[in-house]
This record gives C-alpha cells, sequence and structure tokens, in this order.
C-alpha cells in the first residue's frame, strides 16, 4: 500500500464495484485487509478469464486506486462446483 491507513478505503471501493452488464456472471466475494506480506486479500468468482481481467483492471486503473496500491499478485485457485 502506497500511503498507510487507506486498507479500509480500498475495501469500501472495491466492494461496490460491480458489473455494468446483467449478463456477466462474475462478483467480488470477499474483502479484507490483512497482516502480512501483503495488506490486502481480495476473493472472487467469474465464469470467463475476460471477468478476471474486468476486476484486475478497474483495481489497476482507478484513479482512487492507483493512488493507494502500490501493486498487485494475482492468484487462481479451481474450485470445481463454486455457487455463484
Amino acid at each position: 500500500m502506497k500511503i498507510i491507513d487507506t486498507q479500509w478505503k480500498i475495501v469500501e471501493k472495491i466492494t461496490k464495484f460491480q458489473s455494468a452488464y446483467s449478463h456477466k456472471n462474475w462478483k467480488i466475494t470477499y474483502i479484507s485487509p490483512v497482516y502480512g506480506g501483503w495488506d490486502m486479500i481480495l476473493e472472487c468468482v467469474f465464469s470467463e478469464l475476460e471477468d478476471l481481467d474486468t476486476i484486475l483492471s478497474f483495481c489497476r486503473a482507478d484513479h482512487e486506486l492507483i493512488e493507494w496500491i502500490e501493486a498487485t499478485t494475482t492468484f487462481i485457485s479451481i474450485k470445481k462446483n463454486f455457487v455463484m
């Protein structure tokens, strides 16, 4: 994180982010500040890889978030039959 004590601002901003299209099947299911090697964890579910790109692009390009977030790391987990 670039600026100290921005974690809850980031949580609030990202929590409000959702698809503008009803036919898109993705959502952010969890976000929280954490202690350790990373400052924040975000969980999302999606059915198409381009949906992940939409979420990541928002986090990396939003004018407020780029002031607060220095870097992102993406981990992809595969869970069979995840309920959306």
